[in-house]
């Protein structure tokens, strides 16, 4: 791409800061542009984010009919899977499966709950009624 062709579309974050692209100058060395963002980007992006947000709110749905517990909720809310969450808490994958249960997680001690709201960053109360201060996250 050369210098001159290098998008400059508001982005998301281009209020904020500028990206970096590589483009040729007019000698045909690579150089160093920055640019507002791209368009083609910036869409990309907002279609990836409403997913996100489609799977928070299809996992708060399944909380709310007993399907999981809140412990799904949260691993979309901060965009962990089992194995992310494994590795913070020290619960084997297969226990963190179990704990998806309802019927188990109302049944976890206090320190397991404990594990869980340090992890997502809320209170053991937040925990298990959902609720979450988005300045959290």
């Amino acid at each position: 791409m050369k210098k001159e062709d290098v998008p400059q579309d508001l982005g998301a974050l281009g209020k904020i800061t500028k990206e970096i692209c590589y483009a040729t100058d007019e000698a045909g060395k690579y150089t160093a542009q920055s640019s507002n963002g791209w368009d083609v980007k910036s869409t990309a992006l907002d279609t990836a984010w409403n997913d996100v947000e489609e799977r928070i709110a299809t996992a708060k749905q399944k909380v709310l009919n007993n399907q999981a517990s809140p412990i799904l909720f949260f691993m979309e809310k901060t965009l962990m899977d089992l194995e992310i969450l494994a590795g913070y808490t020290g619960f084997w994958q297969w226990q963190i499966k179990r704990h998806l249960k309802p019927e188990v997680f109302t049944g976890l001690s206090e320190k397991k709950l404990q594990k869980y709201a340090d992890v997502f960053n809320v209170s053991i109360v937040d925990l298990k009624t959902m609720t979450v201060n988005d300045a959290r996250f």
